[in-house]
């Protein structure tokens, strides 16, 4: 399969500020998104392409944010894994 040479603009997400209606509410920030809720998304996209729901025109660029999201998905996983063998010789080696 050939790739196009198309040119995918990247869009950087800012949360807005607090707002005085939000203070208002009560409310004290945004909530937070975890690996898990990231994860998640990656299986979404992943369905959506399986049942068809994006155009042959957008898949490059699903593709593309669905290879970033899945890409830094694996780089935490293995920083999670590579400190999880550091932290456990450091408890094995304390005497009791």
């Amino acid at each position: 399969m050939a790739k196009k040479n198309e040119k995918v603009v990247a869009e950087e997400v800012v949360a807005p500020a607090e707002t005085t209606e939000t203070a208002e509410q009560g409310q004290t920030g945004i909530d937070s998104i975890s690996l898990q809720d990231l994860q998640v998304l990656a299986n979404v996209v992943d369905l959506a392409t399986q049942r068809g729901a994006f155009r042959g025109n957008e898949l490059t660029q699903v593709g593309a944010v669905f290879d970033k999201l899945s890409g830094f998905l694996q780089q935490v996983a293995a920083a999670q894994a590579e400190n999880a063998e550091v932290e456990e010789p450091a408890e094995g080696t304390q005497e009791a």
